[in-house]
């Protein structure tokens, strides 16, 4: 879901805050069953007691509080002792449920003074009318009103919906308020009135950063595997030039799908960079092999690309294939995609420039200067 969390100076004008950004919400479109964590007033009874009339008549405070007590809550009043118990069986008293929600029922008991005479409760008892305290949400210590909504339409992602309210918030105040926006932390300072963004987005967020990470120490550790294997800091970065490509298959195949980029979908890249890594060391390795052969540069470029075209391309037609299998899974869809349209679309730009790239940096390094 979209949640959007308000933080400021007063809980009051947090709930106004709140029920203003209510009303945006539910006038944003495809977000609907939108909710706030602000409660209605709800109302209650207090029934004090009458101290000056209840010494006139000789009724102590503490047995109408008892009286009350039992009446609501029961209370054992005396036990029962059986030949066939071990232990005295209590008997408790209390008001039928139906009595309990009556005031009137409540208030006839009766209860003895001190000169043994039975009085009503309604006349040592004032009610009078109150409103239940509001619950107050703490997150970290800092007092937070929630306001919360999901997608639906065909944009289900709650970041569209939240672009969407950000710039409403951007362009006019709320309540009267204008409002800071946090996307990734609280807010630092509780004395202003701000919005921080939280929900399905900050999911997303930590997950594509650890995905980023785990990414991008990936990419590393391959490229020192590739510098180990060919004792060379420049045909590594050769090798690995075609992983970028992979994202001409991977974002146009998501878009001709109709599927969202999920952290399955990063899993995928992930994935394709090993499998392209793999086919750039295929066709380096026969270049160079044929190269200390005694073979011509130009020629072997040539030659590398028609005679590895056919275990690269079915390598990777069996690892499209299997993904075909997981397309329709409603979780690992994004995965299938990646690596469907990624293997697609990078191993046939592999084979053109894999060798381009290693012909221009073999031929600038021999080339006299």
């Amino acid at each position: 879901p979209l949640v959007a969390e308000i933080y400021g100076p007063d809980y009051d004008g947090q709930i106004a805050v709140a029920q203003a950004l209510r009303r945006q919400f539910e006038t944003t479109p495809d977000i609907v069953d939108v909710d706030d964590s602000v409660e209605a007033p709800a109302k209650r009874l207090i029934l004090k007691v009458d101290r000056q009339r209840a010494a006139l008549l000789g009724v102590p405070q503490a047995s109408v509080a008892d009286t009350l007590d039992a009446a609501l809550g029961g209370a054992d009043v005396t036990y029962v002792h059986t030949g066939h118990e071990k232990h005295p069986v209590p008997v408790r008293v209390e008001l039928p449920v139906a009595d309990k929600a009556s005031l009137d029922a409540l208030l006839a008991l009766e209860i003895r003074s001190a000169s043994g005479a039975l009085v009503p409760l309604s006349e040592v008892i004032r009610v009078q009318e109150g409103i239940w305290d509001r619950a107050i949400h703490h997150k970290d210590l800092l007092r937070v009103t929630y306001v919360t909504g999901d997608m639906a339409g065909d944009l289900d992602s709650p970041l569209y919906g939240m672009l969407a309210l950000s710039q409403k918030i951007s362009s006019e105040p709320v309540a009267g308020q204008r409002l800071d926006q946090h996307y990734i932390e609280q807010p630092e300072n509780p004395y202003r009135y701000s919005v921080k963004w939280d929900g399905e987005w900050q999911i997303t967020y930590e997950t594509f950063r650890d995905m980023g990470i785990a990414y991008g120490v990936g990419l590393i550790l391959i490229y020192l595997l590739v510098v180990a294997q060919f004792r060379s800091y420049l045909v590594p970065l050769v090798i690995m030039a075609p992983i970028p490509l992979t994202l001409l298959g991977v974002m146009p195949g998501h878009a001709l799908l109709g599927a969202q980029f999920t952290a399955t979908s990063m899993i995928g890249m992930i994935a394709l960079a090993g499998i392209i890594v793999r086919n750039s060391i295929l066709l380096v390795d026969f270049i160079q092999e044929d190269v200390a052969r005694g073979k011509s540069l130009d020629e072997t470029v040539i030659r590398a690309a028609a005679v590895r075209a056919r275990p690269i391309i079915l390598t990777g037609l069996a690892a499209m294939l299997g993904a075909f299998f997981i397309l329709d899974d409603p979780i690992f869809s994004g995965l299938a995609v990646s690596l469907i349209f990624g293997i697609l679309v990078s191993t046939a730009l592999t084979l053109v420039v894999i060798p381009v790239l290693y012909y221009s940096v073999r031929y600038r390094s021999e080339r006299p200067h």
